[in-house]
């Protein structure tokens, strides 16, 4: 039993064949196309619609995938500009409509406590009374609880300290620079809106992913979803784990499309440094690791860029599109900043763009590696018991919205499978 969670025993129990946990996109996805299977099930949901999205984003974030591509089961883009980006705002009001129109019940405000296995299924515990059900499916998201290093802990008092999930606006930080720590997409954003107000930037840069907005007069999520790149399955891939664990790109979704990478950045100004390494009192220390990351990252984007170009070719597409491009090479200081006193008043404010973890605490199954990592084969994590939205699950799209309808297209074929079979040995719900 996983430490710290209760099972309240002989309590009643609503039964219902599956619930599915999260009413994010994920979570909306799976209901539709278990509706199809007329499957019955409930939506379960701690706070409102799109709750993360609603209360743990920046203002000013866009969805950094375009406007065509942010697509759902049974339902396409259809507004009147497909190369844009939705802020947070549309996004949010697009999944309200979209929830509406499913046949599953949807319980908001429904904070689910605990989930184990019971009778042949699972009870599922949650501060509105108790469900009894066949099978579960978690879509409850990647990115609940931020990653900070403990060195976080050990910053001096004056300087503010804070998390993305925490972050609104620039004008809520205090007077001073400001240090972001990770320079994947998050931190990248960031860096660029909090270097625009007026406020002085270091960002701290370890292993990122470099791309263009654009390439070759089209979008660069045109080029991965044609060229097959985002439907790679799960099975298909050597090395799963370090998939699984690649950074976040480096885009921007804004009205006019433009590259956010690190020549952008220290062109606007943001003082590039390496990998924040260690606290000593109040002084940072940062990596000399600064020239080999954004070498790595522009390897990487010149054998993408190859590898489109071949498919361009190979495919019609090279001589109806504009000449291949070679973008420069990543500049940065030849003399980086190694440490920085936080003492002298420089740096007021510390953001972590560190990265995110999903939250499983309350789920009381076996179903953990050492490291407390879920464990699934593709989204399927146990008999009956389901996951949706994980980075790279099934596919290397399976983390993005459109993703969630392949994703959810599977898992809940193999739900049905699974529960004609259970059907079959177990009565104790019908």
């Amino acid at each position: 039993m996983t430490a710290g969670l209760q099972r309240p025993l002989h309590r009643p129990a609503r039964a219902v064949t599956t619930v599915v946990i999260g009413a994010g996109h994920a979570g909306l996805a799976m209901s539709h196309h278990l509706a199809r299977r007329g499957i019955e099930h409930v939506i379960l949901e701690r706070g409102e619609v799109a709750n993360a999205w609603r209360k743990e984003r920046w203002d000013s974030l866009r969805l950094l995938t375009p406007n065509w591509q942010t697509r759902l089961p049974g339902q396409a883009y259809s507004g009147t500009e497909p190369e844009g980006f939705m802020s947070v705002t549309e996004l949010v009001a697009l999944l309200d409509r979209y929830a509406r129109g499913l046949s599953a019940p949807l319980h908001t405000g429904t904070e689910v406590k605990t989930v184990w296995p019971a009778d042949g299924g699972y009870r599922v515990v949650t501060n509105r009374g108790d469900w009894r059900c066949r099978a579960v499916v978690i879509a409850t998201g990647a990115c609940q609880l931020p990653v900070v290093p403990a060195m976080a802990a050990a910053l001096p008092p004056w300087i503010e300290s804070l998390t993305p999930h925490k972050y609104r606006r620039p004008e809520q930080l205090p007077p001073g620079g400001v240090l972001v720590v990770g320079a994947s997409a998050t931190g990248a954003q960031l860096a660029d809106e909090i270097q625009r107000s007026g406020r002085p930037v270091t960002l701290a840069v370890g292993q990122h992913l470099r791309l263009p907005r654009r390439y070759r007069g089209r979008d660069i999520q045109w080029w991965l979803e044609h060229a097959g790149m985002l439907d790679q399955r799960f099975d298909e891939v050597e090395d799963l784990a370090r998939a699984r664990r690649q950074p976040s790109p480096q885009l921007l979704g804004s009205d006019e499309p433009q590259d956010l990478d690190l020549n952008t950045l220290s062109e606007r100004g943001v003082r590039l440094v390496g990998r924040l390494a260690g606290l000593a009192g109040t002084r940072l220390q940062f990596s000399g690791s600064l020239a080999m990351h954004a070498t790595a990252a522009d390897l990487k984007l010149v054998r993408l860029l190859e590898n489109l170009d071949a498919w361009a070719i190979a495919h019609g597409w090279h001589d109806a599109l504009p000449a291949p491009e070679h973008l420069p090479p990543t500049r940065v200081p030849q003399r980086p900043c190694l440490g920085l006193d936080l003492a002298s008043g420089e740096i007021r404010t510390v953001l972590w763009a560190t990265g995110f973890r999903p939250d499983f605490s309350w789920l009381d199954a076996p179903v953990f590696d050492a490291r407390g990592r879920l464990r699934h084969e593709g989204g399927v994590v146990a008999p009956g018991l389901y996951a949706m939205g994980l980075p790279f699950m099934r596919r290397r799209k399976s983390g993005a919205i459109h993703g969630a309808d392949d994703d959810a297209r599977d898992l809940s074929h193999h739900l049905s499978g699974w529960l004609a079979t259970a059907g079959r040995r177990h009565d104790s719900f019908a």
